[in-house]
């Protein structure tokens, strides 16, 4: 049998999970929540009935939802007895009640002055991350009228802090700037990470950090490092082979290789590729393949004319694609890809054509990805 503190530490260890918290905030099914109290053993029954007493008067104090009582029959007695037998919680705010936690509480009240004041797009993800719980209400609630606010572009070329939207300081940008590209994640489909906030908006970039990964694992002090964009542009890499690669998450695909150092994570902050000591390496570029893929492997063309597009055709497209292949929400438009070759540019042009004209790296095979690495790699050994 268990106490209402017993229960209300379970209670209160349930609102951590962000799947039992966005189930309950966000689903009425969810409701009534029919928690167990147990039976009392027969033991306690006949030989500590006194324990047996301040177990029922501790029910019988409750005050937060309802108990249910129901009649036992014990060896020994006479008669059957009423006993707590569950608990049962209509509502959330009965939930956080009976938790009996100040944290809880404190969390759920802020969290619900924010649901109200925001759209219902932003609800599930609010829920689920407590990590905002501590910032400011009024922050997350202008971060997220800012995130209805913004589209691709929006900035024109101006600095993100100077855009003074929704009565924010200069500095609103750079204490947000994380909420702020999550929820145009919502959004956007993501696009906003892809790209990093600011080549998404149209604005000025700040610096970005990269992912280096030493493929030949004799170059550098650690497998992997950040560094930033800026400091590229100045400091010689010392493999022969430079690995371009648009997103970071699909580093695990990705094989050890000869004399070669992979750059990961840059989307569409490719202005360092302009450095001078990128022109006596051995440079390809592979991303995923949609309309602002292909508009990221015209960017590094620009810089860099001699590299290598890898896993970015027709070909390898058509072997992902029945399965895998998705619509892309905000495709690129009216970016310059003149670079591109002829067989590229056809191919974005049969991409932005497509209603699911959209192939994530991410969704390649280890075996597909291992092979054409490995091929351009020794090709030029």
């Amino acid at each position: 049998m268990k106490s209402p503190h017993d229960i209300a530490d379970e209670l209160a260890r349930q609102w951590k999970s962000a799947d039992t918290r966005e189930k309950r905030l966000l689903m009425k099914d969810s409701w009534p929540l029919k928690v167990s109290i147990g039976k009392p053993a027969s033991g306690d029954i006949n030989h500590h009935p006194e324990k047996i007493r301040q177990h029922f008067q501790q029910w019988r104090q409750v005050n937060t939802g309802e108990v249910i009582w129901n009649s036992a029959s014990y060896r020994g007695m006479a008669e059957s007895i009423e006993i707590p037998g569950h608990w049962l919680l209509s509502k959330p705010s009965e939930w956080i009640e009976a938790s009996r936690c100040k944290t809880v509480k404190d969390e759920y009240q802020r969290l619900g002055t924010i649901i109200q004041q925001t759209s219902p797009i932003f609800h599930p993800y609010l829920i689920r991350q407590r990590r905002w719980f501590d910032k400011p209400v009024n922050e997350v609630i202008k971060t997220t009228e800012l995130a209805m606010l913004l589209e691709p572009g929006f900035a024109q070329g101006v600095p993100l802090r100077s855009l003074g939207l929704a009565n924010t300081d200069t500095k609103f940008f750079e204490r947000n700037a994380s909420l702020l590209r999550q929820l145009l994640d919502i959004r956007f489909d993501g696009l906003p990470s892809k790209l990093g906030l600011e080549a998404f908006l149209n604005a000025p970039e700040s610096h970005h950090w990269l992912l280096i990964a030493d493929l030949d694992g004799s170059f550098l002090p650690f497998q992997q490092l950040r560094v930033r964009d800026y400091e590229l542009s100045t400091t010689p890499l010392p493999a022969a082979n430079i690995l371009i690669v648009e997103n970071e998450q699909c580093l695990h695909l990705i094989p050890s290789l000869k004399n070669t150092i992979a750059i990961l994570g840059a989307g569409l902050n490719l202005s360092w590729m302009k450095a001078s000591w990128l022109h006596s390496k051995s440079i390809a570029y592979w991303g995923d393949m949609d309309s602002w893929g292909l508009t990221m492997l015209a960017r590094a063309r620009n810089h860099q004319p001699s590299l290598s597009a890898l896993l970015m055709n027709q070909s390898v497209f058509d072997m992902f694609q029945e399965d895998r292949a998705v619509e892309e929400p905000v495709p690129s438009i009216h970016e310059d890809c003149t670079a591109l070759k002829e067989e590229e540019q056809q191919f974005l042009n049969t991409l932005r054509a497509l209603k699911r004209g959209r192939l994530e790296q991410e969704f390649l095979t280890a075996e597909v990805v291992h092979s054409e690495l490995k091929h351009w790699c020794d090709s030029i050994q």
